[in-house]
């Protein structure tokens, strides 16, 4: 008996025919169209960790920046 995946499930719900010319071997005709997609996508997962790198490199160098702080004030 063949595993059905979560995303064939969801591809079966959201269009059983496209499913099923998926199940055939077909390819899309939109398939650049998706492919472009997936490249947006890609893109803007990878703008987003590189934003999350950011925000925690400047909140250690504000930290830093407090501890410089309270040292020169107490020294």
């Amino acid at each position: 008996m063949r595993k059905i995946s979560a995303s064939e499930l969801g591809a079966f719900l959201y269009c059983q025919r496209s499913w099923w010319y998926a199940r055939q071997g077909e390819i899309s005709e939109n398939q650049p169209v998706m492919d472009l997609g997936s490249q947006v996508h890609h893109s803007h997962a990878r703008t987003l960790k590189h934003s999350q790198l950011f925000q925690w490199l400047g909140l250690a160098l504000l930290l830093a920046g407090i501890i410089l702080l309270v040292w020169s004030l107490l020294s």
